[in-house]
């Protein structure tokens, strides 16, 4: 498969998550959640789902067992939508990269306070 594929096919299992996620879903556990990104594999058979959620460890668990819990009816719904050969199979990751940012732009706006030093 071509990578504009996969990014395409991507693009739109990010799109009909993120509608589920809100629309659809009424487990509490799942309340909150950002698709921030979705990888799907060059054979189209598993999209990673990336994830994230505000709230402590706790609230994280809690979101990623929501979703592994829906994952099965998520994954039948997209295979309704998308009408592609493969249906991936949906991996859920929290996606740690909007926390990191967050401790970089701290790290910096400490840098940049002459008082805090």
């Amino acid at each position: 498969m071509s990578r504009k594929y996969e990014r395409r096919i991507s693009d739109l299992v990010r799109t009909h998550l993120c509608t589920l996620i809100e629309t659809q879903i009424n487990d509490p556990r799942v309340q909150g959640i950002t698709v921030t990104d979705v990888e799907v594999t060059a054979d189209t058979h598993y999209a990673y789902v990336y994830f994230s959620v505000i709230g402590d460890e706790a609230t994280k668990d809690r979101a990623l067992q929501g979703l592994i819990s829906a994952g099965g009816w998520l994954s039948r719904e997209l295979g309704l939508r998308l009408r592609t050969k493969n249906t991936p199979r949906l991996q859920f990751k929290y996606d740690e990269s909007l926390e990191r940012g967050e401790r970089m732009q701290q790290l910096i706006d400490k840098l940049n306070d002459p008082l805090a030093l």
